[in-house]
């Protein structure tokens, strides 16, 4: 009884290694390919070192960030002078309104001298 239990779960694994040694491939190389392969070298690459690329990527981070921050104060910048325009302007109004008030308070108060008199 075990034995059979051990035969069935020996030929699962089986059944599931069998498609992947015919999947495999095997590496060997004729004369002909390694020839060809030999005959173009590949182009040399000029290695950028971890210096020059931290370097590098350092100064693109810190000039992205600095544009970011540039656009948000320059935008904070027009919206906050915008605002204190408008105050400018409704202050500049209060103070015609104020001064055509006075102006007013003092024909009256002449108007009332004259009437005295």
């Amino acid at each position: 009884m075990a034995s059979r239990i051990l035969l069935g779960g020996a030929r699962s694994v089986s059944a599931t290694t069998a498609p992947l040694r015919a999947a495999t491939r095997s590496f060997h190389a004729t004369p002909r390919s390694l020839a060809d392969a030999t005959a173009t070298p590949l182009p040399a690459r000029k290695p950028v070192g971890a210096f020059r690329g931290g370097l590098f990527g350092f100064l693109l981070g810190s000039t992205l960030a600095g544009a970011g921050v540039y656009s948000y104060v320059l935008r904070e910048y027009k919206a906050s002078n915008e605002l204190l325009t408008e105050d400018i302007y409704a202050l500049q109004a209060a103070c015609q309104r104020l001064n055509t008030y006075v102006q007013q308070l003092e024909e009256k108060m002449d108007a009332a001298e004259r009437k005295k008199k």
